[in-house]
């Protein structure tokens, strides 16, 4: 076991976390979820955990599904903002394998690390800056067929609603608090529409944080 992992399992136990989630994606970017019990986390560093990967769009066809979920401990991540009964939770992004131990040709990690070493070879290094989008919308009632925007604010706007204002704020101080950095939020051109600009990283940091 090296040091990263043994970090994860002290943290857990000094936290007193109950659940970790281990996140990853399929190929066309939806997110996927595990709870595991920090019991579990030592044998899973080991050998994975193992999963149906022929209910996972695009990752095996039934007469290959066996598939492993390997956490990445460099990935560890505590959500502080998540209490209640169950107190703090945690997550770890995992790199997907085939039963042989080789990784899944299918997994969108290993694909963007496959590139970034490509890249390395020929002497690039990728830094990306995400720019995240995307619009608030007012609650429908029943009967309504068209969700309607919270406001009609245009580009960086400054006296929108303040839900939008209010959310936006939140969300970055949100993402402050687990270690993701913000340069920027503002409102964007079309109503209800925001934008969140999150600070350079490598592009797998980058890819990992944009699912967080």
């Amino acid at each position: 076991m090296n040091r990263q992992q043994e970090f994860v399992l002290r943290t857990l136990e000094e936290r007193d976390i109950r659940f970790v989630r281990l996140w990853f994606t399929d190929v066309l970017g939806t997110l996927k979820s595990v709870s595991a019990a920090p019991a579990e986390l030592e044998a899973a560093f080991d050998e994975g955990i193992g999963f149906d990967g022929s209910a996972i769009e695009g990752f095996a066809r039934v007469y290959e599904s066996d598939m492993i979920a390997m956490p990445d401990p460099t990935t560890f991540q505590i959500f502080p903002f998540e209490g209640g009964v169950s107190g703090e939770s945690a997550r770890m992004f995992c790199d997907i394998l085939q039963t042989d131990g080789t990784p899944s040709p299918a997994d969108p990690r290993h694909v963007l690390r496959r590139a970034l070493s490509r890249a390395a070879e020929k002497g690039f290094t990728f830094y990306t800056h995400p720019e995240i989008e995307f619009f608030l919308l007012q609650p429908m009632s029943s009967g309504e067929a068209t969700p309607l925007p919270v406001d009609t604010g245009g580009y960086f706007d400054h006296t929108t609603h303040a839900i939008a204002r209010d959310f936006r704020r939140e969300a970055v101080l949100a993402l402050e608090r687990i270690g993701i950095s913000v340069e920027f939020s503002h409102h964007e051109v079309a109503p209800g529409q925001q934008e969140i600009d999150l600070r350079y990283a490598d592009a797998l940091t980058t890819a990992d944080n944009i699912m967080t």
